[in-house]
């Protein structure tokens, strides 16, 4: 027969393991609503996995399984440039249970560069959170003796249409920034896509092309070796990586910035709660240091903001490549 003490330690213990588990939860999902999360979020990602894309939607998704105290799973689905991963957030239900991770392409080119997109990047998807930005950079191989964006402008002018530029494919961020260069300083280049950056810094490498727009990540290392150079920053203050090299406004072509980034979207019609939620806890899973510096060694500058924000720079980006892709005359193939 047990004792009141042993009776009472029992009770203690039993208390304790109803008490704990959801004290445990009370700490790592503290903003959590009465009836939202109850079962799996899925995170879709647009494209392939081991894409700069998906590893950033891998890097969210634990810490937020955490925080909501409910699975989320990313869901690869990828195809047509974005659209379809973009598309498949568009058309689902608005219940909190499907996000998307969305960047430029899908959201504010795609929708002037092809014939047709089957949704509204305005009017389809809730905006959560911008989760990072990255300015592309102007890069020349190193043995051009071009030593700034000045000495580029005076040989693109004293022999119009000589000179190339690589690009990752027709109507992508770098693609564009080369029209937008072209454009501000009233100079020709020939647009030359490749599959990939990397084919088209290869190429650069090698001269076999002038120059290249690109994240700063692939292009540092040859920056440090001195084999290619780095003429100009598309952003809007300089990199600590580089800071030696300017920004467009600082060499007198304030509006050629090109700052590809990564966002968070749920369907049009999702619970303002959820949305403001979900802003509030990956604001918070961003500004952890090792998420941050995850962030960072991926390419990109961590930047979050409020819901309202994020629409604003869809909108105003949405505009903006509109009128690049209208005025260069580009299509996709």
């Amino acid at each position: 027969m047990k004792t009141s003490a042993q009776k009472r330690w029992i009770l203690a213990c039993f208390s304790l393991g109803l008490i704990l588990p959801m004290t445990l939860r009370a700490q790592t999902s503290p903003t959590t609503l009465p009836d939202w999360p109850q079962k799996t979020v899925r995170l879709i990602s647009p494209f392939s996995a081991g894409s700069s894309v998906d590893i950033m939607a891998r890097l969210l998704a634990a810490p937020l399984s955490k925080m909501l105290g409910q699975a989320v799973v990313v869901d690869n689905k990828v195809g047509a440039g974005g659209n379809l991963g973009a598309d498949a957030v568009a058309k689902a239900t608005p219940d909190g249970y499907t996000l998307g991770i969305v960047t430029t392409g899908p959201m504010a080119i795609n929708p002037s560069l092809m014939a047709h997109v089957p949704y509204n990047p305005t009017q389809d998807f809730a905006p959560i959170v911008l989760l990072a930005a990255g300015p592309n950079v102007l890069v020349v191989n190193a043995n051009m003796g071009v030593n700034n964006v000045e000495d580029l402008i005076k040989l693109l002018k004293t022999s119009p249409s000589k000179y190339s530029y690589g690009s990752s494919g027709v109507g992508s961020t770098n693609h564009l920034a080369g029209e937008l260069f072209a454009f501000k300083t009233n100079t020709k280049m020939i647009h030359i896509p490749y599959k990939g950056n990397q084919d088209a810094l290869n190429d650069v490498l090698s001269g076999q092309i002038t120059m290249t727009f690109s994240g700063l990540q692939p292009l540092l290392s040859n920056i440090q070796a001195n084999k290619i150079k780095a003429l100009v920053v598309a952003g809007d203050k300089r990199m600590a990586a580089i800071p030696d090299v300017p920004t467009v406004a600082e060499v007198g072509l304030k509006g050629a910035e090109v700052m590809p980034w990564y966002g968070v979207v749920a369907p049009a019609g999702t619970r303002d709660a959820v949305i403001n939620l979900l802003n509030k806890d990956i604001a918070e899973i961003m500004s952890r240091p090792e998420i941050y510096k995850q962030f960072k060694d991926n390419g990109s500058e961590p930047s979050t903001g409020s819901p309202t924000q994020f629409a604003n720079l869809i909108a105003s980006d949405v505009e903006r490549w509109g009128e690049v892709i209208k005025r260069a005359g580009i299509q996709s193939p």
